[in-house]
């Protein structure tokens, strides 16, 4: 008695797994009909059908619960029903937050397909009002060209006005190092002998390579000579 319990336990907390799986699967399906770019003014078949899957799978999965409930009243054993019971709270949580999350996307895809009506209704308002109306229609579309080119006219101000900055800050950073090589050319010219060691430094880098360039002729003829 107490195996075929145990089995009938297992299989019923089995098919309840099962049962919020594709529950969890028909959400993600439902909830995808608030965020559509073009909400249907009401609901499509495909929308109601999964709907009523849904209501139809909390339905049996409550039956589940309350089978699985009935027979843990009937075991005996104090240690396997705690552990059962704590399953069996999970499924009934769980069975909890799938109902409310279905309350909430059913206000959410209300609400969307509300506000989807009333942007649609406007439109048409505006449309007719526009074909009631040819030349306010027509004001108004002048009026939006005028919009735009205004906006135009500020985008290309504010080009402007950066590149005119630019241009102001290369001609300052310009007029800084003039001012600071002057500073520099003057320094030198007030210090005793240091034209001089500039000199002498010049001259011997000049030595120096006419030096090298002797001696990378001299080594150039020793091997044309030789060879």
């Amino acid at each position: 008695m107490a195996a075929t319990t145990a089995q009938g336990w297992a299989q019923l907390r089995q098919q309840a797994r099962t049962l919020e799986t594709q529950t969890e699967t028909l959400f993600h399906t439902y909830s995808q009909f608030s965020t559509q770019a073009n909400i249907p003014p009401k609901p499509t078949e495909e929308e109601k059908n999964t709907e009523t899957k849904l209501q139809e799978l909390l339905d049996k999965r409550e039956t589940g619960i309350a089978q699985l409930s009935r027979l843990l009243d009937s075991e005996s054993t104090l240690t396997s029903s705690a552990l059962k019971q704590n399953n069996l709270a999970l499924l009934r949580d769980k069975l909890a937050d799938h109902r409310r999350d279905l309350t909430r996307l059913r206000a959410t895809l209300h609400e969307a397909r509300n506000r989807a009506n009333l942007l649609g209704s406007v439109r048409e308002d505006i449309s007719a009002y526009r074909a009631a109306n040819p030349a306010a229609a027509e004001a108004e579309y002048m009026l939006d060209e005028r919009g735009r080119l205004d906006r135009s006219h500020d985008v290309a101000d504010s080009v402007l006005s950066q590149a005119y900055a630019v241009q102001d800050s290369f001609v300052l950073q310009r007029e800084s190092l003039a001012n600071i090589n002057r500073r520099i050319t003057l320094a030198a010219s007030q210090v005793p002998g240091i034209n001089a060691l500039i000199g002498r430094i010049s001259a011997k880098k000049r030595r120096d390579g006419i030096i090298m360039g002797s001696f990378i002729a001299f080594c150039f003829c020793v091997v044309w000579f030789f060879m």
